[in-house]
């Protein structure tokens, strides 16, 4: 069992969730990270800057710790979409999404904080595809109304009452919801940890 610190660069309920899942309890820090600042000219190189950002941001106010970093973009038509900016644009994706595909990338990054320095940085991509179902318009209105597409990246999520409108998945389901864990086992892993390590007792 191991005695470090883990934190989670993120204000996301979905991303605490999974963590807690996996039997770990980590603290939460927002980054404040200004995601308009890391334009890249592929989604996931973006989500790979943003997660970095994020971990970064939060890295520097740790004196031990393992900060993990996530962002997560959908890739649609070529096109970047992450939160919708209201209820109309959430309202067009869905139109535009129905019956679809798109690839779901979540970059994630873990620093590893010593004595207040980075000592090591793992930065990497999950890149799911996403098929959609085709909802109802009447479905469509529905989830709309709840709030939730409004929350989310691309306007959809797994772990809520947007599932029954994705049909199928190729990827970590995980990193759709906005975090990859077998990713995470991976980066520990070269850390010299076992993910189990990390479980609260």
């Amino acid at each position: 069992m191991s005695d470090r610190k883990l934190v989670l660069a993120s204000a996301s309920p979905a991303r605490l969730s999974l963590l807690r899942q996996a039997g770990l309890a980590p603290e939460v820090v927002v980054s404040d990270v200004d995601e308009s600042a890391f334009p890249a000219p592929r989604v996931a190189e973006q989500v790979a800057l943003l997660a970095a950002a994020k971990a970064a941001a939060v890295a520097k106010r740790e004196d031990d710790a393992l900060v993990i970093g996530a962002d997560s973009l959908l890739e649609f038509a070529g096109k970047p979409l992450g939160k919708p900016v209201d209820a109309a644009d959430a309202r067009d994706r869905w139109r535009r999404m129905s019956g679809r595909s798109g690839v779901l990338h979540t970059g994630q990054a873990l620093f590893d904080v010593r004595g207040g320095a980075v000592v090591s940085r793992d930065i990497s991509v999950a890149s799911t595809v996403v098929y959609f179902a085709e909802p109802t318009q009447p479905e469509i209105e529905a989830y709309l109304a709840t709030g939730e597409p409004l929350a989310v990246a691309g306007a959809f999520t797994l772990d809520g009452l947007g599932a029954p409108f994705v049909r199928r998945v190729e990827g970590d389901p995980a990193a759709v919801v906005g975090l990859s864990l077998t990713l995470l086992r991976t980066q520990l892993a070269k850390r010299g940890l076992a993910i189990t390590d990390l479980w609260r007792r």
